[in-house]
């Protein structure tokens, strides 16, 4: 199947073919026709998979055939992030279209925070927004969503777990009865049927069933005690000639620290976690991707964030807390059919989340166990 079976838009056809998008993944062969069709859809697909392309395409068709000039789709997401992610490739697919976007997340200047405004009163066609700052704007009084057609809520079970889901209820208030909802999720907890349930009229299940490492990616584990972490990560950096790196911890504190700790060594090092501005964490992010940075260490929660090639190696510093992150983190690395490496450190607390995630693989991971 082809992009054009779909009968896109002419302009949005050329946008695809200048970026190299040809063939669409089973998410996006399945997610557009559904979605052109108007219904309401709960799609399960881990990141990776081009669940982005699969909602955007077919809303920038409708927007492309039928330009207005009001709110037209509101898609929002986890993280700051992400909503870059996203803009990025509307800028892409809609290069060639009349539609207008915006990205809407906190942590930016007063300026930022009205050019936000004068695009929502004024009518951007596609507006993507972390909760909080949405509310910012919608508490205003002067956000009128009355005609919005689609509304997207993408990784809903990440926003859950960060605990919006009383800003989702007050943001889905705002919102016409009469639209469109679709639901993206790499799982689909009980709190996600039941958000689904108060919010959704008779929705299409798409599940994409979450794909395993891939081959080029050797997978190992080392049997530790916290105290031995920042040791063994230093042996790990000294020992192997690695060009880029990235470290996945569970708390801003440990990311901090191991930022301190792996400065002593001669590699160049940054970490990235919310307590950093936007503009430093893109500069971070471009730093890392073009080679200038060695080691990225990083919070979990921008673990879906983090879209680069070519990583050699991907540590986990704390086992992630399901299978489906698991995949998400090591599948950083060897991508594009290349080779890669995927560290995790199991102390004491973490083996039976380990062992969760080795049944859900099916396979043994190799253990090295630590002495000292």
């Amino acid at each position: 199947m082809k992009f054009s079976d779909f009968h896109l838009h002419p302009n949005l056809l050329e946008g695809l073919s200048s970026m190299g998008f040809d063939t669409p993944t089973p998410i996006q062969e399945q997610a557009i026709p559904v979605i052109m069709e108007g219904k309401d859809l709960i799609a399960c697909a881990q990141t990776g998979t081009g669940k982005t392309a699969a909602y955007l395409l077919p809303i920038l068709n409708g927007l492309t055939h039928a330009k207005s000039d009001y709110a037209d789709t509101l898609i929002v997401v986890p993280t700051r992030e992400l909503a870059l992610q996203i803009e990025r490739a509307l800028e892409g697919f809609g290069y060639f279209t009349p539609v207008s976007s915006l990205a809407i997340y906190g942590g930016n200047d007063g300026s930022s925070f009205e050019r936000e405004k004068k695009a929502l009163v004024e009518g951007a066609n596609i507006i993507i927004a972390t909760p909080g700052r949405l509310l910012a704007h919608l508490n205003m009084g002067y956000v009128n969503f009355g005609k919005l057609k689609h509304f997207v809520l993408d990784e809903a079970d990440r926003m859950l777990d960060m605990g919006f889901s009383d800003d989702i209820a007050k943001i889905i208030r705002y919102l016409p009865g009469h639209r469109q909802t679709l639901m993206f999720s790499a799982t689909m907890p009980p709190k996600i049927r039941q958000l689904a349930n108060r919010n959704m009229a008779n929705p299409v299940h798409i599940n994409i069933a979450v794909s395993k490492p891939a081959e080029g990616i050797r997978q190992e584990a080392y049997i530790v005690t916290d105290r031995q972490k920042n040791r063994l990560i230093r042996e790990i950096l000294s020992e192997r000639n690695l060009q880029s790196v990235l470290i996945f911890a569970s708390t801003k504190e440990n990311v901090k620290n191991l930022e301190r700790e792996l400065k002593k060594l001669n590699i160049s090092i940054q970490a990235i976690h919310s307590d950093l501005e936007q503009d430093v964490r893109r500069q971070v992010l471009l730093d890392f991707t073009n080679r200038k940075t060695q080691v990225l260490v990083a919070t979990d929660i921008l673990s879906r964030g983090i879209d680069i090639d070519g990583i050699d190696m991907v540590i986990n510093y704390n086992v992630p807390r399901n299978p489906e992150d698991y995949i998400h983190r090591v599948g950083r690395t060897a991508r594009a059919k290349s080779e890669g490496i995927a560290i995790t450190f199991v102390n004491e607390r973490d083996r039976e989340s380990f062992n969760k995630i080795e049944h859900f693989l099916g396979t043994e991971i190799p253990k090295i166990k630590q002495k000292g």
